[in-house]
C-alpha cells in the first residue's frame, strides 16, 4: 500500500499545474472553472464508484483510478489548451473517485480480517505521510526539471508514475468472496444510507469529513498564494515544500491526541489567516502548519467514520463522504473565483480560516455537552 500511495502522489506536474494554466493565458476565474469541473466530475462519479466497489471488486477500481488520471495528465502535456485542461480534470476527477472510497474500504476490511482494525488510523496516517513525502520529493524535483525540461518533462514523468501506480495496485490483497459483496447497487446504497441514519457517531463523522475535506480543497490555490508574495516562478515549488512537509507530519501523527482536535483546529485557523494575510514568503510556513493540522484532523475523522460503519456498504458510505466534500469544494472554488475579482489570494485564504474556526467551536461545544 505504501508503494501505491507514493507513486500516486509522485506527480511532478502537481505543484505547478496552476502556473501551467496561467502560462497558457487562463485567468484566475478560468482556473477556478477547471477546479469546479474537477469537483463536479468527482461528486458525480463518487457514489456510483463506491457502490461499484461494494458490489464488485474494490481492487479493480484501485488499479483503474491512477490510469485514468495519467491519461488526463497526458492531455495537459501534449495538448495544452483549455479544452484539454478541462478533459484532463474530468479524467482526474473520475480516477480519483474510483480509487478513493475503494482503497479505504479495502484497507480497513483487510485489517479487520487480521484483527487489526484499531491500527487503521495509524496506517492511513502513515500512508498519507508517505504520499505527502512523495509530493515533497516531487515538488523539490519539479523546480530543476521545470528549469531544464519545461512542463513537457514534468508531464511525461507524471504519467509514468501513475502508470506504475496502477500496476502496483494489482499487488494489493482482496479477500472478499462474492457472497460477501452487495447484492445490487440499490441494496448497498440503501444499506449505506441506513447506517448513517441509525448511527449518530457515523453521521457526525461523515459530516466532519465532508467539511474538512471540502474546505481543504482550497489548497489547490497555494501555488497562486506563493506566487503572490513576489517570488520567481522557479521558487514557487520550494515555498510549497513548507506546506507539504507540514502535511506529511500531520499524516504521520494521525491517531494520536485526538481529544485536542478542537483547539488544534482553532490554532491552525489562526495560523492560516496570519500567514496568508502577511503577503510575505515566510508566511507560507504558517500556512503549512495550518494545513498540517487540517490533515491530522481529517485523517482522524476518516478513521472515526470507518469504525462506525459496516463492511457491506463501507465503500459506498466512504464515497458519500467524498460526494459531500466535493459539493463543498465546488462552493469553495466558486467563492474563491468570485473573491478573486476584488482581492488577491492572501486575503481570500485568510477568510478561508473561518470555516475551521466554526468546526472547532462546534466540536468544543459538543465535547462540553458530552457528545
Amino acid at each position: 500500500m505504501y508503494a501505491y500511495t507514493f507513486l500516486s502522489e509522485f506527480v511532478l506536474l502537481y505543484p505547478v499545474y496552476a502556473l501551467l494554466f496561467a502560462e497558457h493565458g487562463l485567468s484566475t476565474a478560468e482556473i477556478s472553472s477547471l477546479f469546479a469541473i474537477w469537483s463536479m466530475t468527482s461528486f458525480i462519479v463518487e457514489i456510483p464508484s463506491g457502490m461499484w466497489a461494494d458490489v464488485f471488486s474494490r481492487r479493480r477500481l484501485v488499479v483503474a483510478g491512477p490510469l485514468l488520471t495519467g491519461v488526463g495528465y497526458g492531455l495537459w502535456t501534449f495538448l495544452p489548451s483549455y479544452p484539454a485542461f478541462a478533459a484532463g480534470f474530468v479524467l482526474w476527477g473520475a480516477g480519483g473517485a474510483l480509487s478513493s472510497g475503494a482503497l479505504e474500504a479495502l484497507v480497513y476490511e483487510e485489517l479487520d480480517r487480521l484483527g487489526a482494525a484499531d491500527s487503521y488510523a495509524r496506517l492511513i496516517g502513515r500512508s498519507t505521510a508517505i504520499g505527502t513525502t512523495a509530493v515533497l520529493v516531487a515538488t523539490a524535483v519539479a523546480a530543476p526539471v521545470l528549469a531544464v525540461g519545461g512542463y513537457a518533462a514534468l508531464g511525461i514523468a507524471s504519467v509514468a508514475a501513475l502508470v506504475a501506480c496502477g500496476l502496483m495496485g494489482l499487488t494489493l490483497p482482496e479477500s472478499r468472496t462474492p457472497g460477501e459483496r452487495g447484492e445490487s447497487y440499490l441494496a448497498v446504497l440503501r444499506e449505506g444510507l441506513r447506517e448513517t441514519r441509525r448511527s449518530p457517531a457515523a453521521a457526525g463523522a461523515l459530516v466532519l469529513v465532508m467539511v474538512l475535506m471540502g474546505v481543504g480543497s482550497l489548497d489547490e490555490y497555494i501555488p497562486l498564494l506563493a506566487a503572490a508574495t513576489g517570488v520567481g516562478e522557479a521558487t514557487v515549488p520550494l515555498l510549497i515544500l513548507l506546506e507539504t512537509a507540514a502535511v506529511t507530519a500531520g499524516g504521520w501523527f494521525a491517531g494520536r491526541g485526538t481529544r485536542w482536535t478542537a483547539p488544534a483546529l482553532a490554532a491552525a485557523a489562526v495560523c492560516l489567516a496570519a500567514g496568508a494575510w502577511s503577503g510575505h514568503p515566510a508566511g507560507l510556513a504558517l500556512v503549512g502548519v495550518a494545513y498540517g493540522a487540517f490533515q491530522w484532523a481529517t485523517t482522524n475523522a476518516e478513521a472515526r467514520l470507518q469504525d462506525a460503519i459496516g463492511d457491506r456498504a463501507r465503500a459506498t458510505v466512504t464515497s458519500i463522504s467524498g460526494f459531500g466534500a466535493e459539493v463543498l469544494a465546488v462552493l469553495a472554488f466558486a467563492a474563491f473565483a468570485l473573491g478573486s475579482t476584488w482581492s488577491g489570494p492572501g486575503p481570500l485564504f485568510a477568510l478561508a480560516a473561518l470555516p475551521y474556526l466554526l468546526v472547532a467551536a462546534t466540536l468544543w461545544r459538543r465535547r462540553g455537552h458530552g457528545a
